[in-house]
């Protein structure tokens, strides 16, 4: 059909005029670049199924409140696929745009880039990531899934990430505030990463990382904080005026972790809470609390909250007491509270195989917790048996 006008989108390649809150929809790689770099508010981009060469990036795609601009698949059950390039899609400076149904594989950078463009006075802001499939980046090297870097305000929704850059992370976050990471599915080949799953760092803040499933997605499931080159962090360190941290204020709550040496590490951040989750066999620790950014200013790492999760631990894969505490933290400021441990090789040493930095108030130790079907994956627990209060499943 090539230039036709097709209802009120394209299709094929050519170019034609459409109102700016038009549905346009196109089937070529040409006509995809056109129709994201002209976009203005509320304008809705629908890709046809096929695949698509990768390798996109755009500056300055703006919608507006109430009036994103979108690129979805026109067939959810045929989602496009952007493959190869450096990123499948980088978003530069970036506002109220949203992303669904979108595969990207194959990429040799991150299969999704949005940034600020380093300039953090004007953060990329209103991003949604909705069912979209990243897979196969990398392989090697700090190579991410999802990069996101100063942004505010956004979402990821739904998204499934499998087998990201070794060194890399599923989800990375640098200097990142007010935005939700839930609902998503962060699987890897178990020992093939040493990087994370989630990673919220260079200033990041009030992020919450909500009923995601994590499988053996790299050493450090979660990385909250972490380490940052000094120049990268938002704000610019020169414009602070208290403490500095690598994160503040996460949230971990509701979440699936199997595998992984740990499912969280607490680097370098001024408070976190981790709550209402099932963590099954780590490869060595329930929890680690490090710092990594030792320059003058910088928060120890501190205040954390472990309370209400449910931790099935193997005597044979359990190190220092389940807790990596390393020098220059302060490790007598976090607080346990209502935590189920389990270990299932030895039930009867749970207690004593269990060493925390504080006294945990209304621990539950070496009682099975009631997984449905662990073999086979579900973890969800017995309603009625000693971990009803806590885990994934007690989130409400």
């Amino acid at each position: 059909m090539g230039a036709a006008v097709a209802g009120l989108g394209l299709l094929g390649g050519a170019s034609a005029a459409a109102p700016d809150d038009a549905t346009v929809r196109v089937r070529t790689v040409e006509a995809l670049r056109e129709a994201i770099a002209t976009a203005k508010p509320g304008r809705r981009i629908r890709i046809a199924p096929g695949t698509y060469t990768g390798g996109l990036a755009f500056a300055d795609v703006r919608g507006a409140q109430g009036r994103p601009v979108v690129l979805e698949a026109e067939d959810p059950a045929q989602p496009p696929v952007l493959r190869g390039g450096t990123n499948g899609i980088q978003l530069t400076d970036a506002a109220h745009v949203e992303l669904r149904s979108l595969v990207f594989e194959g990429a040799t950078g991150n299969g999704l880039n949005v940034d600020d463009g380093g300039t953090p006075e004007t953060p990329t802001h209103h991003v949604v990531l909705r069912d979209l499939v990243v897979r196969d980046v990398g392989p090697d090297g700090n190579c991410d899934g999802i990069k996101l870097s100063g942004l505010v305000d956004f979402r990821v929704e739904n998204c499934t990430v499998e087998r990201w850059g070794r060194g890399g992370s599923a989800v990375d976050l640098v200097g990142c505030r007010r935005g939700t990471i839930e609902g998503c599915v962060f699987r890897h080949t178990e020992g093939a990463s040493d990087g994370s799953g989630v990673q919220a760092k260079g200033a990041s803040r009030d992020v919450t990382i909500r009923r995601n499933r994590f499988e053996h997605a790299g050493s450090r499931a979660v990385n909250a904080g972490g380490s940052t080159g000094l120049a990268y962090f938002r704000p610019p360190l020169a414009a602070w005026t208290g403490p500095r941290y690598e994160a503040k204020d996460l949230v971990v709550e509701g979440n699936t972790f199997v595998g992984s040496q740990t499912p969280v590490a607490f680097v370098g951040v001024d408070g976190a809470v981790f709550r209402f989750n099932t963590v099954y066999l780590p490869g060595r620790w329930a929890l680690r609390i490090l710092q990594e950014t030792r320059v003058e200013g910088f928060v120890p790492s501190r205040g954390g909250e472990v309370t209400a999760n449910v931790f099935a631990f193997r005597a044979d894969r359990w190190s220092e007491g389940g807790v990596n505490v390393s020098p220059g933290t302060e490790p007598a400021s976090f607080r346990f509270a209502r935590n189920v441990w389990w270990c299932v090789d030895a039930p009867a040493r749970t207690q004593g195989l269990v060493r925390l930095p504080t006294a945990e108030t209304d621990g539950t130790y070496g009682k099975d917790p009631g997984f449905r079907d662990a073999a086979a994956g579900d973890l969800r627990v017995r309603r009625d048996g000693p971990a009803a209060h806590a885990g994934a499943e007690a989130l409400r």
